[in-house]
């Protein structure tokens, strides 16, 4: 993996949550009345589709001591009921009493779909397509190498597309789950961190005036937003004709928080900072253009993730500035393959020789794993506050 930079989260009381209804409301369900969590997004969502990286024996075949962007635990890659190293989506389809699994596992090219399904019990619990890296439409995600090799990132798009193709329309019992977009806006913003260096050493050796400067670092900002704003719209084009056009009728869809309150954002220039916050707001207000009037509900974690990072200690965290794993020991452990602490390798089982968290760090209290992925705690966090607004949507 290049960066772990995938993706990174917000927890908030159901009452600051900002949900937005549209035409057609759906009736209200009893829980249980969902026979299927199916969630389409990036690392935030992707509950163990890189887990073959992560393989102990290095051969890909399980037990793996990662596979996830959180704090991890020691696993075979089957469900079970330990707590840590779980993700919010994984939590809220416990709480449903629904079995979720991986759409897709892989890595470096090759996958295999549903792998679950060699438990006849499971086969159709393969509905969690989320995989870290992937991008709405652009299959050329963060961590996908040129050769194919690498990590998978399957767009969205196609996430939804394969989903299709295996079940022709959602059904009606479907919870539906869309995060994404964030990486589009690292690929961006990567672009114009690049861009504003280079102009920025021109300055300094006089090449450039203090106005051709300023133009073109704002050419290079309009130029990031513009594609920004165009896959946030390719999203809702998505989220229209592919999801509540072919049948989707519980339909979330959470927007991008601030990038600018994660540990990553501390590491940039203040300028390179600003521009970060500019292009989630982009892209937050072309996706909340483009789902206006239309039955789906919106989370808008924009403005929650300032709200939690203004007071942690509200939501139980008493660390949200530091990640709780220590590249210094993933890179060790990885004989240096992996030297910037992405919590795809981070492992929190107890005791384990291959345990990766900082002295003294906490997978309940401290809110990231690395600078911009969840802990175990961060992830309960979440999937609290979303059944919480599931119950004031009416749907449960």
């Amino acid at each position: 993996m290049n960066s772990p930079r995938l993706i990174f989260t917000c927890m908030v009381s159901a009452s600051l949550l900002v949900a937005c209804g549209g035409q057609g409301e759906p009736e209200t369900l009893s829980k249980g009345s969902f026979t299927a969590v199916v969630s389409f997004g990036d690392s935030l969502s992707d509950i163990g589709s890189y887990a073959p990286a992560t393989s102990l024996s290095g051969t890909g075949a399980p037990p793996y001591f990662g596979g996830k962007f959180t704090t991890n635990e020691t696993s075979d890659g089957s469900p079970d009921a330990n707590a840590l190293g779980k993700i919010w989506v994984e939590n809220l389809a416990s709480s449903l009493g629904i079995a979720l699994t991986p759409a897709e596992v892989g890595f470096n090219g090759v996958s295999t779909k549903c792998p679950a399904a060699v438990v006849p019990a499971l086969a159709a619990s393969c509905t969690a397509y989320g995989q870290g890296g992937a991008r709405v439409t652009d299959p050329h995600g963060i961590g996908h190498n040129a050769d194919g090799t690498g990590a998978l990132t399957v767009p969205v798009v196609t996430q939804v597309a394969n989903h299709l193709a295996r079940f022709s329309s959602f059904r009606r019992s479907d919870l539906i789950l869309v995060f994404a977009g964030n990486n589009d806006v690292f690929i961006q913003l990567d672009g114009f961190a690049a861009t504003a260096a280079q102009i920025q050493t021109q300055l300094a050796a006089g090449t450039l005036s203090v106005a051709q400067a300023n133009a073109q670092l704002a050419a290079a900002q309009q130029s990031a937003e513009g594609v920004v704003r165009t896959a946030a719209q390719e999203l809702v084009v998505d989220v229209k004709g592919q999801i509540l056009a072919k049948g989707g009728i519980y339909v979330a869809v959470v927007n991008l928080g601030d990038i600018g309150d994660t540990p990553f954002a501390s590491t940039l220039p203040a300028p390179v900072r600003t521009v970060v916050t500019d292009l989630v707001q982009v892209f937050n207000a072309a996706l909340k253009a483009g789902l206006a009037d239309q039955p789906v509900r919106t989370i808008d974690a924009f403005t929650l993730l300032k709200v939690v990072s203004a007071d942690p200690a509200r939501y139980g965290f008493v660390n949200n500035t530091i990640p709780a794993c220590d590249p210094a020991k993933i890179s060790a452990l990885t004989a240096g393959a992996v030297a910037d602490g992405s919590s795809l390798f981070c492992n929190a089982t107890p005791g384990a020789p291959y345990n990766t968290l900082r002295t003294g760090a906490d997978t309940t209290t401290w809110q990231f794993a690395d600078d911009v992925h969840p802990t175990t705690g961060g992830h309960k966090a979440i999937s609290d506050t979303f059944a919480a607004q599931l119950k004031s949507f009416g749907w449960i």
